[in-house]
């Protein structure tokens, strides 16, 4: 029965990265097969204050000790797992805004694919500032604590949980970020990225977060844990150092 379920599960979780993997393959496609011209709503703002340290205001510093002491709890617990996870889900995030940087480069500068309203403590990537990325550092350590102590447990006899709650939770983000369109937090330029087409923002927006969360914290050991957040931070480091001089993002 094991075996069945271990297999089911890797059956599932190769047909939902096949999906996510052409997803992101046919938006990525989308500059090289369509005209833009000038700037669309929210894109001068964000050029204006990108990477701009002027904006800094100071209540980013009591939010930074209430990441270090979420991550702090996790080390103390020896939860390495969780830790891991959720450095991977970071790193998962970071991927999404340097392609989104990337993006609104490929258009001439018309848009990214999603912008945030403003002001903001600090915007070091075009859709990302710096409340966000405290917000998916505490969501990466939150993302695994729902998690079943059996990776291959089936529900309903046919869904693995990891895929079901990583569906869940996916559903859970978009819902907030067309909560976050709606009241102009959010820039969405893109009718292929609108509260009433919200299936693109699922499948590549929040659900490899998940995904690539669970997969790390269901590697078997710490050290292969460890070498797989390793390779995502260094991917992520590499490609700042290489586009931010280039003017890419």
């Amino acid at each position: 029965m094991t075996n069945n379920a271990s297999s089911t599960g890797l059956k599932q979780k190769r047909i939902i990265w096949t999906i996510i993997g052409l997803t992101y393959l046919g938006v990525w496609l989308i500059p090289l097969f369509s005209s833009y011209s000038g700037k669309a709503p929210g894109t001068a703002e964000a050029e204006t204050i990108l990477r701009d340290y002027s904006q800094f205001k100071w209540y980013i510093i009591p939010f930074l000790l209430v990441v270090i002491n979420a991550f702090s709890d996790e080390v103390r617990n020896k939860n390495w797992s969780g830790i891991m996870a959720a450095l991977a889900f970071f790193f998962m995030d970071a991927f999404n805004e340097i392609w989104n940087g990337l993006f609104h480069t490929a258009t001439g500068g018309y848009s990214a694919v999603w912008m945030c309203g403003y002001p903001t403590a600090y915007e070091p990537l075009m859709g990302w500032n710096i409340e966000i990325i405290f917000m998916f550092l505490l969501m990466g350590i939150a993302s695994t604590k729902a998690l079943d102590a059996d990776k291959d447990k089936l529900i309903f006899g046919r869904l693995n949980n990891r895929h079901v709650l990583a569906f869940f939770m996916a559903w859970l983000c978009v819902i907030v970020e067309i909560i976050l369109n709606v009241i102009g937090a959010l820039k969405w330029n893109y009718w292929w990225w609108q509260p009433d087409f919200p299936w693109i923002v699922f499948i590549i927006g929040y659900l490899p977060f998940f995904m690539i969360a669970y997969h790390v914290y269901d590697l078997p050991t710490t050290k292969q844990q460890v070498r797989f957040v390793t390779i995502m931070g260094t991917v992520i480091l590499l490609s700042l150092a290489v586009f931010i001089p280039l003017g890419w993002i």
